[in-house]
């Protein structure tokens, strides 16, 4: 197995739900890196719902740390001892502004081993104008140094490496997307069959993730409001996902505002049977977004075959390309525009079988993985980077590649 003797720990500041995409990409990726070989454990911060959404996989070694304050000025010792512990090759980091940064930077000086850092989307601009004095702080504190201490960063697409680039990382940046399991669909006749609401036959527009202003939301339900209203007879809008902050409420009083009853539907946080239920049951899907690194959410649709609804900050411009996606903006009017004409295209299941086929090549884990230990390996060994891989700035190969303390 290509991932044989190798030890990778990745690190979160969540591993439950309240780690959003995040948590999804990190624990898709330890299960099929696991499936390649390789040791691989999770650290992360205790939350809410650490123990109830628990890896499962006994392959996978798991801790969790408690931590008062999410945003100390200190390395948070408990969670740098439980790294330390699981005695990783390299250090995967996913995410940043937070705590597990700090240990990182310490594991680092401590162990000289190689680190390598997935940003998901918290170095674009738009996320980085959002609570804008936090990131500068802890920018100032320890995150520049600590992606500049890195031995590679890794970028889910090109618009990500280039925001990085613009906030200051000069060194090696592997570009590589995020990977999503393939769900076994049965014939296209079952997928179909399941396309309608069971409640009165309206048709279902999913939009599965976070409740937050920056997945385009309050955009989506005035669209919404402004269609023909016999197309919204035939279709009914849900929005699934779990409140961060307290956006849903003002959601929902919009939509109350604005639409009929029934019209929108908040269907709550959904996981497992229920998750896979809503996908098979989605007819369309969207995601109006503002900001996204790469959104597992629109993987998934398209794994089940679902036409997408999607902004161009979603970053999957190679969806468009595939005629897998229709793009749209997040703004009530051009959406709205869009939503009408679209929503009435007798065509939509072969733009979402364009999806399937589309995820089948680029997005499988499988394909993901094998590119992702392809950096793992030259990272520990050196000699000339994976094609992958952008050189840094200053043209060194690899450049500041901390070495293994021990020999694999």
């Amino acid at each position: 197995m290509i991932g044989e003797d190798m030890r990778i720990t990745m690190l979160s500041a969540s591993l439950s739900r309240e780690g959003g995409g995040v948590q999804a990409a990190v624990l898709g990726a330890a299960r099929s890196l696991s499936d390649a070989g390789a040791t691989v454990s999770l650290a992360g911060l205790e939350d809410a719902f650490s123990r109830e959404d628990w890896p499962t996989d006994p392959r996978i070694a798991a801790v969790t740390v408690p931590l008062r304050h999410r945003l100390p000025l200190r390395c948070p010792a408990a969670l740098l001892e439980a790294v330390l512990a699981q005695e990783p090759d390299v250090l995967h980091l996913h995410g940043l502004w937070l705590p597990p940064s700090l240990v990182m930077v310490a594991w680092r000086k401590r162990t000289q081993r190689p680190s390598l850092i997935s940003p998901h989307g918290m170095l674009d601009p738009w996320a980085l104008s959002n609570s804008a004095w936090k990131k500068r702080l802890a920018g100032l504190a320890f995150e520049r140094a600590n992606l500049a201490g890195a031995s590679c960063l890794h970028a889910l697409n090109d618009a990500e490496a280039k925001a990085a680039r613009a906030y200051g990382v000069t060194g090696p940046i592997a570009v590589i997307p995020n990977g999503v399991a393939l769900p076994d669909l049965g014939s296209a006749a079952t997928h179909a069959a399941g396309t309608a609401d069971a409640a009165d036959g309206r048709k279902v527009v999913l939009f599965l993730g976070r409740i937050h202003p920056k997945k385009g939301l309050a955009e989506t339900i005035v669209a919404w409001s402004r269609l023909d209203p016999a197309l919204r007879d035939a279709w009914r809008l849900v929005i699934a996902g779990w409140d961060d902050g307290g956006h849903l409420a003002p959601l929902q009083d919009l939509a109350t505002r604005l639409l009929a009853s029934g019209d929108v539907h908040f269907a709550g946080p959904l996981f497992g049977a229920a998750k896979e239920a809503a996908l098979r049951g989605a007819s369309a899907f969207i995601l109006a977004s503002h900001s996204e690194g790469l959104p597992v959410a629109v993987l998934e649709a398209w794994s089940h075959a679902c036409p997408v609804f999607m902004s161009a900050a979603c970053n999957l411009p190679e969806g468009v390309a595939a005629g897998a996606a229709i793009e749209v903006t997040p703004d009530g009017d051009a959406l709205a525009r869009a939503l009408d004409t679209h929503l009435r295209r007798t065509d939509l299941a072969t733009i979402g079988e364009r999806g399937r086929r589309l995820v089948e090549r680029r997005f499988s884990w499988p394909a993901v993985t094998r590119r992702q230990m392809a950096v793992y390996r030259w990272l520990l060994d050196g000699g000339a980077p994976p094609a992958d891989v952008l050189p840094d700035l200053d043209h060194l190969s690899p450049r500041r590649r901390a070495q293994p303390a021990r020999s694999l």
